[in-house]
């Protein structure tokens, strides 16, 4: 049996886990968690329109360039595992090969936790099949009689990581992480997607409100935590617990 502490990120595009979870990604890290990250994407039709709008830009440049920046975010988290299964979007094409490509990767990893997308998300449907998928190869790499002889996985948790615009999606956060000791490495993360630079004050100010939930629910102003910081995450799965805090 081994102690080695893993985690898996299911991003739909090439740079979802920097926007929506990368803090927690840098925090496990440094808390000596393997966090591996799976880019189903790069993101390379619906998510890189400042690139499509260069002269004589290419597929294959744009999932070089997008492939390139998500790399350097990863290693600006200290990850030491990205994988890019090259699935195209707009839409993704989650079929059965994928489903088993995924299985053979949750299965290797042994997750304490999991981490994807939000339930409901009308404006990228990419997003929400992305967790459907998760969902499903979650479900798969339990099965006892899927690929007999591979080690079954046990009950990681899965949690949703916050989606674009919150309000329309049915994402409602009952977890908030303090990401303050490692916004430095999220945000120089944040910085690495040259192509999407419309989104990093968002996602600052985003962390930023996150923090300010932290702080309100772990005590406000009667003592609660310093929280500058912050990332949100909604859980699917029950907790067991030996003692209620």
């Amino acid at each position: 049996m081994t102690d080695k502490k893993t985690a898996l990120v299911i991003s739909a595009h090439a740079a979802d886990f920097v926007w929506r979870c990368g803090g927690a990604i840098a925090l496990h890290q440094e808390k000596g968690y393997e966090v591996t990250v799976a880019c189903l994407s790069y993101g390379e039709r619906g998510e890189s329109a400042k690139l499509w709008k260069q002269e004589g830009m290419t597929l294959e440049r744009v999932k070089e360039a997008r492939r390139e920046e998500a790399s350097n975010a990863a290693t600006a988290l200290g990850v030491n595992d990205i994988r890019f299964l090259d699935l195209g979007d707009y839409p993704l094409r989650l079929d059965r090969d994928a489903q088993e490509q995924m299985v053979d990767i949750i299965r290797e990893v042994q997750p304490k936790w999991m981490m994807s997308h939000s339930k409901w998300d009308p404006y990228n449907t990419d997003h929400m099949n992305t967790t459907q998928f998760a969902l499903e190869c979650r479900m798969i790499a339990q099965a006892w009689g899927h690929n007999p002889g591979q080690k079954v996985l046990g009950a990681p948790q899965l949690y949703l990581f916050e989606p674009h615009q919150t309000e329309q999606m049915e994402w409602k956060p009952n977890v908030f992480l303090d990401i303050t000791p490692v916004w430095d490495k999220k945000r120089a993360a944040i910085e690495c997607m040259q192509g999407q630079e419309h989104l990093w004050d968002f996602y600052t100010n985003v962390a930023e409100n996150r923090g300010n939930h932290f702080r309100r629910n772990s005590g406000g102003q009667a003592g609660g935590r310093n929280c500058r910081y912050a990332e949100g995450f909604q859980m699917i799965f029950p907790q067991t617990v030996d003692e209620l805090a």
